[in-house]
């Protein structure tokens, strides 16, 4: 596909011989599908578009915007990775946000993403005060941050309003922070957490059980999942394994995870820890996690005075 075949003429024998098992498992009919609910990493759209043998697209929109506002086109393999084009009807364009370091004449082209056009919402059902504030000049302020290319390819990097400031002044893009944090094999998700009055980052975190457990056993751990979580010996190699993924992509000291919660249970509906679409109520687990991170907070104040005095 890379060399310009297109999906059904790439490889039919390879289709035809792997992964003609993948198209059974999803029905056997399956001709196209289309991932929006949030990016997709350009590894995982390739996989999909090579074992799924269907098209695979991604796309981009919100409920303001009546559905999609950009959509990537099957057998185009240079919008892999992104949230594709303009779709009809639709006029994007960049906002710069100077206080995360997002300028659209910068290169590459980065700002919050804005759209116009007739597929827009005129407004929040008796919320004139929040219509008017994404509303400005008929453009809806999207709060997501985007990279556009030079021929007006989209890609979903941030989000505006998941940004705090630590005590020092520094802003924390905290989505951007968690997809970095999450790749490490001991981590299933992440949630990183950051205060005003603090320097310091922490999070908590949900170990992986099969490699948890593998770690475990190498190292002379015995007992359940959830014994084991309880461990220092584990949170001593997850904050290892962050810091390793937060050297490998060159992160400011500032970014660096210094604490952790250990949590078996995932992230889950049934605490409101996270929404019906898996998207993190960040207000939800904040107030669910407050005692744990407070402890993590002054263990970190604790060892911090203790290496001044020495």
């Amino acid at each position: 596909m890379k060399a310009g075949y297109t999906q059904k003429t790439a490889s039919p024998f390879a289709d035809m011989l792997a992964f003609r098992k993948v198209k059974a498992r999803l029905g056997g009919r399956l001709r196209l599908l289309i991932s929006g609910g949030a990016p997709l990493s350009t590894e995982i759209e390739e996989f999909m578009r090579v074992t799924s043998c269907a098209y695979f697209i991604q796309g981009y929109g919100l409920t303001e915007t009546l559905g999609p506002s950009t959509v990537g086109y099957p057998d185009d393999m240079s919008l892999v990775g992104t949230a594709g084009v303009a779709a009809t009807f639709t006029e994007l364009r960049l906002e710069e946000v100077p206080e995360m370091g997002y300028d659209p004449l910068g290169v590459p082209s980065r700002g919050e993403i804005l759209i116009r056009g007739s597929t827009v919402f005129t407004g929040y059902y008796k919320n004139p005060e929040l219509t008017n504030e994404v509303m400005v000049d008929g453009w809806f302020h999207t709060g997501d941050i985007g990279e556009m290319t030079p021929d007006g390819i989209l890609k979903v990097i941030d989000r505006k309003k998941n940004i705090f400031k630590l005590s020092q002044g520094e802003y924390v893009a905290v989505e951007y922070l968690e997809k970095v944090y999450v790749f490490p094999p001991i981590i299933e998700d992440i949630w990183v957490y950051g205060d005003s009055y603090k320097s310091m980052l922490v999070a908590v975190v949900n170990p992986h059980e099969e490699n948890t457990m593998k770690w475990a056993g190498s190292n002379g751990y015995k007992g359940s999942f959830s014994e084991i979580c309880k461990s220092e010996g584990l949170k001593e190699h997850v904050l290892k394994e962050l810091a390793a993924a937060a050297q490998k992509n060159k992160l400011r000291g500032f970014e660096y995870i210094q604490g952790v919660v250990l949590d078996p249970v995932p992230f889950d509906i049934e605490r409101d820890l996270v929404t019906a679409t898996m998207k993190k109520r960040r207000n939800y687990m904040l107030k669910y996690y407050q005692p744990e991170i407070d402890k993590v907070y002054k263990a970190l104040e604790g060892q911090r005075a203790a290496n001044k005095a020495k």
